[in-house]
């Protein structure tokens, strides 16, 4: 009897958690919790400014604003670089993975714009 209740428990589960999946998945949504993703959404939904220093940059090493896009989706901010609790404006050190690692962003986000202040490249990569 035991045996017969958890496979109907695991059985509803299994539904649950695949309609629950679909549902989401048309809405949608993201589950940014940790510091690392509320800090990049926050400055992708802010209206996004290039300085001239960053536009350079790109141009200089072929950057485009795919790459910074990517970044900003699933890069790492070091807090410990950038001045996240300066007014009005914080600024964030933002790192590129994988094959971006070589590209970090510094970026200024005020209340309703995000603008990227520099383009660092590292290496020879992108010379």
């Amino acid at each position: 009897m035991l045996i017969k209740r958890i496979g109907y428990y695991l059985v509803g589960l299994s539904l649950g958690a695949v309609g629950v999946y679909f549902f989401w998945q048309k809405k949608q949504a993201s589950f940014d919790y940790g510091m690392d993703a509320r800090t990049l959404k926050t400055i992708r939904i802010r209206k996004r400014i290039y300085s001239n220093n960053a536009k350079n940059a790109m141009l200089k090493y072929n950057v485009d604003t795919l790459k910074i896009n990517t970044i900003l989706y699933n890069g790492d901010v070091d807090f410990g670089k950038g001045k996240p609790r300066e007014k009005p404006c914080a600024e964030y050190y933002i790192t590129g993975k994988k094959d971006l690692e070589n590209i970090n962003l510094l970026v200024q986000r005020c209340d309703s714009t995000a603008t990227i202040q520099e383009v660092i490249v590292n290496g020879f990569g992108y010379d």
